[in-house]
Formats: structure tokens, C-alpha cells, sequence
């Protein structure tokens, strides 16, 4: 098994030469046979284990899993858990809870040990119960893709190989393993996949392992293939919003041409629906998607607010918009001068640079303003703008509502409470692409100057449109 482990590895380029890789290790036979195969296979590797909380063997348990470490002389981690408790308040079973657990203690321990990737021990045989499983609930083709070799940074070396592989190897090579009791209990919707219904098609087709795997693999294609044309259509029927300012809502909101998604057919509507509410957080039913390309279509207006409101959907017979519901505003934030402020929530940098000799002339409304020091009344600070806010636009007699200046330059809601509006102790003093207060901006060249830029942090730059569904 080790030279066919080898050889999958070397075909399917799934670890790349150099990478430090996190191998899950619960302690089982699946993972047990991993971390064996991993070691032989001459991988960089760092082992961990997750105490789940959940039974009083757990203990013995993962001081087995440590022992079995340094016997290879491999790197070990070891975390804790409540999973009950994680279950309880998130309102979710314990296989549920226990996953997401798992992951997270991952992906931390991963970052902490530089490592690229993060290996599990999903088998053959785990897949071929997790696309019954998706069946059973109703799936897509999704579902029937079952998981994944590799999604980012996680990969599953033994997917080639069934628990009867990796239950051979370990007797094979003497290696002790524990069997977790939840595999037997019934109880719980996988053991009775594993135990009642896998035996029945198997007694249909000894093959149908195979058969689901190849399937899978067809299917997987395909998916792939509607998911890139349907984010394709995405792209072609996106109506942009916020002009300059477009990247203050990543993954917020959306809008689109009616008439482009009319005009395609509904099977690719429906999935880049699905793409959209995911992209900004939620999850479409297929009730609900297929609501909105019945009226869509039909050149209805309408409105639907996803399972747990945190996206609406809003269409008429020329835009579809689709927002998310929870937008959080700029909370009062002293600057410094000069410096730098940051914020990876609202997607921006703000720049404040000191200038060096004569100040430039005044400049038409952008993400950049030359500002006098010496005319700020106290204290620097960024914020969303409030109701009452007034600002005299550079140029301009008299005052106007900053409310009024962001309605002209037809800024959406999310897009407003996310703009970071520059104000001293009198109120604001530069709406970033929209204006800049005359009183901040002497007509005389000074040097007591500086300049204020508004940026986007890196990588914020369109919609991710990329799924995360996994076992």
C-alpha cells in the first residue's frame, strides 16, 4: 500500500514539493494509517489531535495518539474542545459541532506550525457513505461530488483507498489504532448509513464503491463546468455599483441586468443565484431560488429574505439586487498624523502621508485629498457619517447635508455606513470621492501639510463566488 500511496501522491500532485503538511490524527485506523503511510512517504509533516470532550476514554486516548507520535519521531499538537457545549449553543448535533471543532483547531494549528496544508483521513468508504448521505437529503450535483481531494489548503491522501485498505495496512504493520464507539452507534445518521444501507447496494453490486467513485468523479466535472458559466453569467450581467467607492461593499451586495438573466437558461440562473448567496454569506433554498426565476421570469417585482435574514433578494423587470441585511458602521477612531489605519471588516487603509514643501492646488473630489494641518480644529478622527453631519464643499457658498452628497453620488446604504468620512472636533472635514471641506484648504501655498488617501486593501477587488461545501 505504501508504493501505491506513493504513487497517488506523485499523479495527483496533491503535496508540493517543500510543503510542511498538518495531519489530522484521531487515533483510528483511518488516521492511524496516514500518519504511518505519511512518515514512510518521507512528507514533512506535524501531527494533531483534537479532544472532543465528549467521552472519559478520550484522555487515555490522546495520550496514545502522543505516544504513537514520538515512537515515529513525528512532531505532535494536541487541543481541547467542549463539543457538547459548542453543539448546545450553536443549536447543531454533535457530528456537526465536532467537525467544525476539528477544522478550526486545524487551520490554528496549521498557521502556528507553517504549515501549507492540512491532510485528513477520509477514505473511499467515507465517500461513498457522505454521497448517500447527500442523497438521502436531497442533494445536487454537489452533494453527489462528494468530498473533495482537494478544497484550498485541505487535501485527503486515502481517498483512493476503502477502511478495508487501511485496516489491512495497520494489521499489516502491528500499528495500534482505537475505534471511536459513535461508529457503531446507530444512532447517529452516518453509522447507519455505514451499517444498514452501504451493505444493501453492496449486496446488489460488490463494485458499487467503484461505482460511486467514478460517478462522483463525472459528476464533479460537470459542477465544475455549470459553476464557471454560471459565474461567467454573474460577471457579464453585474450592473456596477458605487463607481470609485465599489469596493467599500465586497461581498455585501450585488446588482444585475434582469434582462441578461432572463434571457439565460434557468438551470444557470438558479445555480448563480446559489453562488451569489453564499458569496455573501447565506444559503438560498432551492424553494426560494426557484421562486425568483418564476417571477423573474414572468417580469415580476419581488422580494425574499434568505433562512436566517441575512440576505434579501429584491428584483423588478430591470435589477436584481441582493444585499446583506447586517452592516456595521465605522465606530469613532482617533488617527494618527502621520500613519496608517486599517480594517480587514470594512476592506480599507487610510493613509495619512505629512507633506514635504509647497502644497499643491486644490483637486477635484477622489480618493485622495491635500488637506492643511494647521486649519484642523482639534483632534483627527474617521467615522461613519451621522445624521446632522454638514460639511461647505470645496468651492462652494454655504453648507450641505452630507446625507444629501452621498444620495447624489447614488451611494447604496451599505455603501454609506462603510464610506470612512475624515472629521476633526467641529465634524467632517473630507468625504472620501465626493468632497472636501473649504475650510481645510487655504487658497495660500503653505507647508504645513498633508495628504489623506482612502485605499483598498488588497485582494478585495470582486465577488468570491467560490463554494465551501465539504464533509
Amino acid at each position: 500500500m505504501l508504493e501505491a500511496f506513493k504513487s497517488r501522491l506523485a499523479e495527483r500532485r496533491l503535496i508540493p514539493e517543500g510543503t510542511r503538511v498538518l495531519v489530522g490524527f484521531s487515533g483510528g485506523r483511518d488516521s492511524t494509517c496516514l500518519v504511518h503511510l505519511m512518515k514512510h512517504a518521507g512528507i514533512d509533516m506535524v501531527v494533531a489531535h483534537l479532544h472532543h470532550g465528549q467521552r472519559p476514554e478520550a484522555e487515555r486516548e490522546m495520550q496514545l495518539c502522543e505516544a504513537f507520535c514520538k515512537e515515529l519521531d513525528v512532531p505532535f499538537l494536541s487541543g481541547r474542545a467542549d463539543v457538547p457545549r459548542i453543539a448546545a449553543e450553536r443549536k447543531m448535533g454533535l457530528e456537526e459541532a465536532g467537525r467544525e471543532a476539528r477544522y478550526a483547531f486545524f487551520e490554528q494549528a496549521a498557521h502556528s506550525m507553517q504549515c501549507g496544508l492540512i491532510a485528513t483521513a477520509h477514505t473511499s468508504t467515507d465517500h461513498v457513505e457522505t454521497v448517500l448521505l447527500f442523497l438521502a437529503r436531497g442533494a445536487g450535483l454537489s452533494g453527489l461530488s462528494g468530498i473533495a481531494r482537494k478544497r484550498g489548503n485541505i487535501i485527503r491522501p486515502l481517498l483512493d483507498f476503502s477502511r478495508a485498505d487501511t485496516l489491512e495496512y495497520c494489521r499489516e504493520h502491528g500499528l495500534w489504532f482505537h475505534d471511536d464507539p459513535a461508529n457503531e452507534d446507530i444512532s447517529f445518521t452516518r453509522a447507519r448509513i455505514r451499517h444498514r444501507i452501504l451493505p444493501e447496494f453492496e449486496s446488489i453490486n460488490p463494485g458499487f464503491g467503484r461505482a460511486v467513485m467514478r460517478l462522483s468523479e463525472l459528476v464533479r466535472e460537470e459542477d465544475e463546468f455549470l459553476d464557471a458559466s454560471a459565474t461567467h453569467l454573474l460577471s457579464r450581467a453585474e450592473i456596477p455599483l458605487n463607481g470609485d467607492l465599489r469596493f467599500l461593499t465586497i461581498n455585501l451586495e450585488a446588482a444585475f441586468d434582469s434582462h441578461v438573466l432572463r434571457s439565460s437558461a434557468s438551470l444557470l440562473v438558479r445555480r448563480a443565484l446559489r453562488l451569489l448567496a453564499e458569496a455573501l454569506g447565506a444559503n438560498l433554498t432551492f424553494d426560494q431560488s426557484q421562486s425568483i426565476i418564476e417571477r423573474l421570469m414572468a417580469g415580476e417585482k419581488g422580494s425574499i429574505t434568505t433562512e436566517g435574514g441575512e440576505v434579501v433578494f429584491e428584483w423588478d423587470v430591470s435589477q436584481l439586487h441582493a444585499r446583506t441585511v447586517r452592516v456595521e458602521e465605522i465606530l469613532p477612531t482617533r488617527l494618527p498624523l502621520p500613519g496608517e489605519i486599517s480594517s480587514e471588516v470594512f476592506g480599507w487603509r487610510i493613509n495619512l502621508i505629512q507633506g514635504a514643501g509647497k502644497k499643491p492646488g486644490p483637486q477635484r473630489a477622489s480618493l485622495e485629498a491635500v488637506i492643511d494641518r494647521e486649519l484642523l480644529r482639534g483632534h483627527l478622527r474617521v467615522r461613519s457619517w451621522s445624521a446632522g453631519d454638514q460639511i461647505q464643499p470645496l468651492g462652494f457658498n454655504g453648507t450641505r447635508k452630507v446625507a444629501d452628497l452621498l444620495s447624489e453620488a447614488k451611494l447604496t446604504e451599505a455603501a454609506r455606513k462603510r464610506l470612512p468620512i475624515l472629521c476633526d472636533d467641529e465634524g467632517p472635514i473630507w468625504v472620501p470621492n465626493i468632497c472636501l471641506s473649504q475650510r481645510v484648504t487655504s487658497s495660500e501655498g503653505g507647508e504645513s501639510w498633508f495628504t489623506a488617501q482612502l485605499l483598498p486593501i488588497n485582494g478585495l477587488t470582486g465577488h468570491n463566488m467560490e463554494t465551501a461545501a465539504d464533509y
